[in-house]
């Protein structure tokens, strides 16, 4: 046994989280517990009880938009994983309890290095891999990303938390604790081969927009190419300008990088400039992208991956965005199919992190 996975519905946190225990509770050597939970369920209350549930057990987790587990998509729900010793040699996490500190990262990374005695610039990349869970209304996420970036080799990967589109506060969850405004940066040794999928449904048309002029903290651009934003947007398509938000989600924009887009999600317009729920930098040259088929594009990806070894396991970060291109193209069922012989879970995100902070897209993290 590697990991075990569950879920529950049941809407008591204390009962929810009871289930889940008992899904485990024949399974030896288990190490640590990572779960996503609905924003629905009291923060505080499911922190504690997962945690008075595990209490020999590391957990952490954060909330979420939607949440996946193999086989299933589901809402209003807890999904947990549990790894066992012989998938994860060791582990450690840390919390970043206030996203305006400007050494957050910095200290976590010491505390990483203290716990395996060794730097973070000469840990072997193949050898360990980062978890990220980050406040997704924050706006720290590139901050974030970019420091890991900039200290490590390290590959890491993750999510922006949800809150069932509410829109107003999500938490993080660590050995039974609530936090808001923070974020889990979680250090895995793994025992066995590992690798980072990152899949998404959009081919690049030869359509670009360069960003001229922008505000990178509120991740608004208000001209492209020198003109209005949204009336750039719109003449590129050949649509009304009074239209533009009916297409963001079919035609994103993405930057390319060896014909694969890292896509920029357009969220919404405020008068002729457009706020974006990725950070667009200036100058930076972008294409506009054209969605496909997400259930189709997943599993070839998906497929691709198996091919190279047997996939054990999986921790998916999926966009709340392909969420709901997949309600509305009725395909909800068949994405959570395509996990159903796999051991998976998952979650709808604000947002997607690997090279970066990124939309539309799926990081996946995958065991073999």
């Amino acid at each position: 046994m590697s990991v075990k996975i569950a879920y529950s519905t049941n809407t008591s946190s204390k009962e929810a989280s009871q289930e889940i225990k008992e899904k485990f509770s024949n399974e030896n050597n288990l190490k640590l517990v990572l779960f996503f939970a609905s924003s629905n369920y009291d923060p505080n209350e499911i922190a504690a009880e997962m945690q008075n549930n595990f209490s020999s057990l590391k957990t952490f987790g954060c909330t979420t938009s939607g949440e996946l587990i193999s086989g299933l998509m589901l809402k209003n729900s807890i999904v947990a994983m549990a790894f066992s010793d012989d998938l994860i040699e060791d582990f450690s996490v840390e919390v970043l309890d206030d996203l305006n500190k400007k050494d957050a990262v910095d200290l976590a990374f010491k505390n990483f290095e203290s716990h395996y005695e060794s730097k973070m610039q000469e840990m072997d990349f193949k050898k360990y891999v980062g978890l990220t869970l980050i406040d997704g209304l924050s706006l720290a996420e590139e901050k974030i990303i970019d420091r890991i970036g900039d200290l490590t080799n390290i590959p890491f990967v993750g999510g922006s938390t949800g809150d069932d589109l509410k829109f107003t506060k999500t938490h993080v969850f660590y050995n039974g604790k609530a936090f808001s405004n923070s974020a889990i940066l979680a250090l895995l040794k793994p025992k066995v081969d590992f690798d980072i999928i990152k899949t998404q449904s959009f081919k690049a048309l030869d359509k670009k927009l360069i960003p001229t002029k922008i505000n990178s903290e509120t991740r608004t651009v208000y001209e492209f190419n020198n003109i209005p934003a949204v009336k750039a947007y719109t003449d590129l398509i050949g649509i009304d300008i009074n239209d533009a938000s009916k297409y963001f989600m079919h035609h994103p924009l993405g930057l390319m990088a060896n014909d694969e887009p890292f896509v920029r999600s357009p969220q919404q317009t405020k008068d002729y400039a457009m706020v974006f729920y990725c950070n667009v930098s200036e100058n930076m040259e972008l294409s506009l992208l054209e969605s496909g088929n997400i259930v189709d594009d997943t599993k070839r990806d998906l497929d691709l991956a198996n091919q190279k070894r047997k996939i054990k396991s999986m921790i998916n970060f999926n966009c709340i965005l392909r969420t709901l291109e997949l309600e509305a193209k009725d395909q909800t069922e068949a994405y959570g199919k395509v996990f159903e012989d796999i051991p998976t879970i998952g979650f709808s995100t604000y947002g997607e992190q690997y090279l970066g902070h990124i939309n539309q897209t799926s990081t996946i993290l995958v065991f073999y």
